[in-house]
């Protein structure tokens, strides 16, 4: 006998959604990527056009695509049936980006590495006498470093110094190579620790929502006491001073640079998880009067701060740095995706009971990735079983479709644990990642829902789930400013490409960027591959085509089950009957 289909989850309590959209928004971003950004653009101008950005992008596709999960209770693929047909396509846009996501689990196993090191005394990067060190390491943490090295370094000369702690991260735990055609042996203990936070992340969320609902309590809540925790004494480290004026006081000539703007944009985008389909997932999941309006702001508000609250912990560890070596701080640790893993760690190495802290802020650090893995996994295995929900919601299909997809995401990435690993990861944070990319679902969206399913409309949808009509700055947005802002941005994205370049300053290989093109344009072209095929496979004139799929089915909230939506959606999609409608 056939078992019976499995209804969609629900969420069991509110509180559970709110942690899990917190720690999906509140992730590595916020810690590692905007500080490092603020770094690479030369500190606090960058605020300035992120904010522009927060308010007239960020805020309203977040609140959108929230209002699209809860209104259609489907996944990023399948809520398009109901919304605008032809725009479907976006969906699968969203899941290619989701599986280049996949590749920052690895920041979490080097995490984990760093917190096995972090029961060591002293710490290893604390000091410069291990096989790894070189001549000109320095350790900041000691008593009498003034009494060892001259605060009056010739920087100017190239006389520089390496902190104790930079030594450790490329020499001992990467063993960096030359390049990324120098792949170099696998680190067997960076597997050891990527296999336990796949297996981790399988575990977690294997039951769906009502296991995730219950893990996010821990994960969403602790990360927070450890950044106020490390603010305090980042803030008490001689030299702070120095990194708050160099975050806090921008350089107005740098507003003049473009791609300090399309940076800001894309950050917004990435930092509010906008265009990877797992806002979407998440409030999918919510009762259907769910006051998504006001969980929104509230989000967004939650994310920008805490973001801002980290560049204040990373600048005043930057600032204690440079202060130690006598070197401005743009000369004290390398761009790239090492800063979170060289700042903080000198910082709980300042502390008392260093190994405590370290342990509590790896953990941190592991707690803030895995809320996001979380979400992504889920935005790929709901898409799965709202496409398929005959075949998919029956029992354990949920839980061996996860397995076989993690344990194929593990063996694919047993690359990125070799010496060449992190070159490989910034190719594809720098392209798989991309702003662009983001810029274009972006823009898709809001043409599909401000103008084909009518941003009026759309906002009728959240009065009637809240209670309470949205501002008209938010019609706005969906129609006219946030997809101008996109195309602009999408299109100066291309005008004022940065080539990718290594630790060193070298560029990568011309076939590493024609890879990296084909990764990005993978899931660019997915959404209007998807629309033609679509157009070319519906019968009737090319006029009537259009028609039929710009335009949603007749009732959005969904029926009431899978194979009652299933039917409907195919008969909207089959020609008018009458012409003349059209």
């Amino acid at each position: 006998m056939e078992s019976k289909v499995e209804k969609r989850q629900h969420w069991s309590k509110k509180r559970e959604y709110i942690l899990a959209a917190a720690g999906n928004v509140v992730g590595l971003g916020n810690v590692w990527r905007f500080p490092y950004l603020c770094y690479k653009n030369g500190g606090g101008v960058f605020l300035l056009p992120y904010c522009f950005f927060a308010v007239l992008c960020g805020v309203p596709m977040f609140l959108l695509e929230t209002v699209i999960g809860q209104h259609t209770q489907e996944g990023p693929i399948t809520c398009w049936r109901k919304l605008c047909p032809l725009a479907q396509g976006v969906g699968y846009s969203m899941l290619i980006t989701q599986l280049y996501g996949r590749s920052y689990i690895i920041i979490l196993a080097w995490s984990l590495l760093y917190l096995i090191h972090c029961f060591r005394d002293p710490l290893p990067w604390a000091t410069c006498n291990n096989p790894w060190n070189t001549e000109s390491c320095v350790e900041l943490t000691s008593a009498n470093w003034t009494a060892q090295h001259s605060l009056t370094v010739n920087w100017t000369s190239g006389n520089l110094t390496t902190s104790s702690v930079s030594e450790f991260w490329e020499r001992e735990l990467l063993s960096i190579s030359g390049g990324i055609e120098e792949v170099g042996m696998v680190k067997w203990e960076l597997v050891l620790c990527h296999l336990v936070c796949w297996l981790t992340c399988y575990f977690s969320i294997c039951k769906g929502v009502h296991s995730t609902g219950k893990v996010v309590y821990f994960t969403a809540l602790f990360p927070y006491v450890m950044l106020a925790i490390l603010l305090v004494r980042g803030l008490t480290l001689p030299g702070a001073w120095q990194g708050m004026v160099y975050y806090l006081y921008p350089d107005p000539s740098r507003l003049a640079d473009l791609q300090v703007w399309i940076e800001a944009c894309a950050q917004v985008l990435y930092s509010y998880s906008i265009g990877t389909g797992s806002v979407i997932t998440l409030s999918s999941f919510n009762k259907s009067k769910n006051n998504c309006y006001r969980d929104s702001l509230w989000l967004c508000l939650l994310n920008s701060a805490t973001s801002f609250v980290a560049g204040f912990v990373v600048f005043s560890v930057l600032g204690f740095m440079a202060h130690k070596q006598g070197i401005p701080i743009h000369l004290v640790v390398d761009s790239g995706p090492g800063l979170a893993f060289i700042a903080f760690p000198q910082a709980v190495a300042m502390m008392p009971l260093p190994q405590l802290w370290a342990a509590c802020f790896f953990i941190m650090l592991l707690l803030l990735g895995l809320d996001t893995v979380f979400a992504g996994l889920e935005t790929i295995t709901a898409s799965v079983m709202d496409m398929f929900p005959r075949q998919m919601r029956r029992p354990w299909r949920r839980e061996i479709f996860l397995l076989l997809f993690c344990s194929a995401c593990f063996t694919a990435e047993i690359s990125l644990t070799t010496q060449g690993g992190l070159y490989q990861f910034q190719l594809v944070d720098h392209y798989g990642v991309n702003g662009a990319c983001l810029l274009f679902i972006c823009l898709v969206q809001c043409v599909a829902v401000g103008w084909a399913f009518e941003a009026e409309q759309m906002c009728d949808a959240v009065e009637e789930m809240t209670g309470h009509r949205p501002w008209f700055l938010f019609s706005l947005c969906w129609r006219y400013f946030t997809p101008l802002i996109c195309m602009i941005c999408f299109i100066c994205s291309f005008l004022d490409h940065k080539a990718l370049t290594t630790r060193g300053g070298h560029v990568f290989p011309d076939w590493v960027h024609y890879l990296g093109w084909a990764i990005a344009l993978s899931s660019v072209i997915a959404a209007p591959t998807w629309a033609i095929g679509k157009i070319w496979l519906t019968e009737g004139s090319l006029r009537e085509r259009v028609f039929v799929l710009w335009h949603p089915v007749r009732h959005p909230i969904g029926p009431e089950s899978n194979e009652e939506h299933l039917n409907e959606t195919e008969m909207n999609l089959m020609p008018a009957s009458d012409p003349a409608g059209a």
